[in-house]
């Protein structure tokens, strides 16, 4: 089982690329966010999801281990397929994910190609206890794949706001507030505050709202 490539970006497609590893090349699936992040000629090193069937391989590629967590995860939803799992990472930024599932915010999950207004509604109802962990996960555990040549890194070092956020979530949870409390007083704090604000503020305003 494939679990990660590391090699040349050979080809560029509208869903997928060409990572060459030592002469081979590899055909992987990605998000339309992944692929923005990937350079023709450039080292690359992806995390892979591998599914096997009876007629194929197919590889998924992704730039760290939280965002393959979050494909898994999307896929436990009902209507909710490889495609649209990608579709859906590649519109939305995983911490605006999890915002708009902590506060029930389907509109934003709608956005994604080939996600219609129930299916929406049905993933920010059925995922959110699991968003939570996520989220934190990419502070505490996550591990980044780097692009490029570059070193890996914290999963949301390229997003102080997603790090500023996701400290928040881990402060108030340790706290002793339930995750989904958690995550959506962040949610709310961070809709108030905007991106700018940093884990202080966050928590402060966070406390706030835990305390209505």
């Amino acid at each position: 089982m494939i679990g990660k490539l590391k090699g040349i970006i050979d080809a560029i497609g509208e869903s997928h690329c060409v990572i060459d590893v030592n002469g081979v090349g590899y055909d992987v699936s990605c998000s339309a966010r992944t692929l923005r992040n990937l350079k023709l000629g450039e080292p690359a090193a992806l995390s892979i999801e591998t599914y096997v069937r009876e007629d194929a391989i197919k590889l998924f590629g992704f730039t760290s281990e939280v965002e393959r967590s979050w494909f898994r995860t999307l896929q436990n939803v009902q209507g909710v397929g490889a495609k649209v799992a990608l579709n859906i990472l590649g519109t939305v930024t995983m911490q605006d994910l999890a915002n708009a599932i902590a506060l029930q915010n389907w509109a934003v999950v709608e956005q994604a190609q080939g996600v219609g207004k129930k299916l929406a509604q049905r993933i920010v109802l059925e995922l959110k206890d699991k968003a939570p962990g996520l989220s934190v996960a990419g502070l505490k555990g996550g591990t980044q794949v780097a692009t490029g040549g570059a070193k890996p890194q914290a999963p949301s070092a390229g997003a102080p706001q997603d790090t500023a956020a996701a400290e928040a979530m881990s402060a108030l949870t340790n706290l002793g507030y339930q995750p989904a409390q958690a995550a959506q007083a962040v949610a709310i704090a961070m809709g108030e505050l905007g991106d700018a604000a940093d884990t202080a503020k966050l928590i402060r305003r966070g406390l706030k709202e835990l305390a209505r």
